[in-house]
């Protein structure tokens, strides 16, 4: 009798994707859907990218080395020099977008069965790729009411078992934007130490950051080098999620030849991702200096916006491109698939992420949402009003 696997029918839906053809059927009856659901932005990708695709002349497309291009991870320890982190090529091993590199890193420290520690909401695809490895997240859980700052030491400790391999944190944070300081940073790395465990840092948001703050690298930590695992990637720095080109990076030397056993077995990372995202490391300065400033605006029209609303809360995040928003509602996955099938505000909804997807523990993220603020000012302005309208006549607004 044909059987679908166990692991198949426990990995997760995408709470972004699931929606979408309601979203499509919304559009089908002429209703125009502002899409605040997915991290995809509008911001033109650079041009110095898009030129090396165009430019490449070989006549034969050929398999790259197995973690990636030597050239593309020398740009990459150029750029990173940039920032203050050194890291030689032979420390980097590319992936085909950050959700690739992060499989290997699961797979290369953790069994089945072992732990990762994520405080949430988190991405929900984390969900996923710890369901592919076979292992299993332990959330700690932090709160809207303190911006989603880092969760007490103590709800870290008692969450340590002998099954715990590592604590993975995403910073700036998606879904919440939360820009973790460098002391928080310093908890984390005392808690590693102590338990001899790794920290995983997923930084592919690290340009963003707003209101003068700066981001502080896992990678400047001092004593956990060797536990001490990066995850980083071209899909939001320079507006090219398409090129699905990420990569791990790390002193240890071991995990390296480890998870390098990983890449050989999918052959080699996308060439034609890996041409533009090296060429993309000569993305001129002047670029981001636009883009966070269009970036600062977008967040703070739909943070003001949402904090007008009535029964309703926004926290101001520091960084990445999305907010985490409490409603007066009961259920924010009814709430999101209703606002695609029953309402309209001239002509106009709007397609949101239903936080409940963003933890793991059940129960948690009914009454919030996820927004992406990729879109241009007058569609989020507009995008708030719809948003506003909508909850005057929910059926399930409490």
């Amino acid at each position: 009798m044909l059987k679908i696997s166990a692991k198949g029918h426990s990995m997760p839906e995408s709470p972004i994707r699931k929606l979408v053809p309601f979203a499509e059927a919304a559009k089908s009856r002429g209703v125009k859907v502002h899409h605040l659901n997915i991290g995809q932005p509008d911001i033109e990708t650079p041009e110095v990218a898009l030129k090396a695709v165009r430019d490449f002349s070989e006549e034969v497309v050929v398999y790259s080395h197995s973690a990636g291009n030597l050239s593309l991870r020398k740009r990459l320890s150029y750029y990173y020099k940039t920032v203050d982190i050194e890291l030689g090529p032979e420390e980097i091993i590319v992936g085909s977008g950050a959700s690739e590199a992060l499989l290997f890193a699961f797979q290369s420290i953790m069994d089945p069965e072992d732990e990762v520690i994520i405080p949430e909401p988190f991405y929900a695809n984390y969900n996923g790729f710890a369901k592919n490895a076979g292992i299993n997240v332990k959330p700690i859980f932090s709160s809207i009411e303190t911006g989603f700052s880092l969760p007490p030491i103590e709800d870290f400790e008692k969450n340590i078992s002998d099954k715990t391999k590592a604590i993975l944190v995403c910073n700036p944070n998606n879904p919440t934007g939360y820009l973790y300081s460098r002391q928080e940073l310093e908890t984390l790395r005392d808690i590693v130490k102590k338990h001899d465990l790794f920290l995983i840092a997923d930084e592919v948001y690290r340009e963003f950051t707003y209101d003068g703050k700066v981001h502080y690298s896992a990678m400047y930590l001092d004593g956990i080098e060797e536990n001490t695992i990066l995850i980083d990637s071209v899909s939001k720095r320079y507006s090219a999620c398409g090129v699905r080109v990420g990569w791990l990076a790390s002193k240890n030397k071991e995990l390296m030849a480890t998870a390098l056993k990983f890449a050989q077995a999918r052959l080699s990372p996308p060439s034609f991702g890996q041409i533009a995202a090296e060429a993309a490391v000569d993305t001129p300065e002047e670029y981001f200096v636009k883009v966070k400033e269009e970036y600062l605006a977008r967040r703070n029209a739909v943070v003001e916006g949402i904090n007008k609303i009535k029964d309703a809360y926004c926290p101001k995040p520091l960084g990445a491109f999305y907010v985490m928003a409490k409603l007066p509602i009961d259920d924010s996955d009814k709430f999101c698939k209703w606002l695609l099938e029953d309402f309209s505000f001239e002509d106009q909804t709007v397609m949101l992420a239903p936080a409940t997807g963003f933890y793991s523990s059940p129960g948690r993220g009914k009454d919030e949402v996820r927004i992406s603020y990729v879109l241009k000012l007058d569609d989020l302005k507009s995008s708030v009003k719809v948003l506003e309208e909508a909850l005057k006549v929910y059926p399930g607004r409490t």
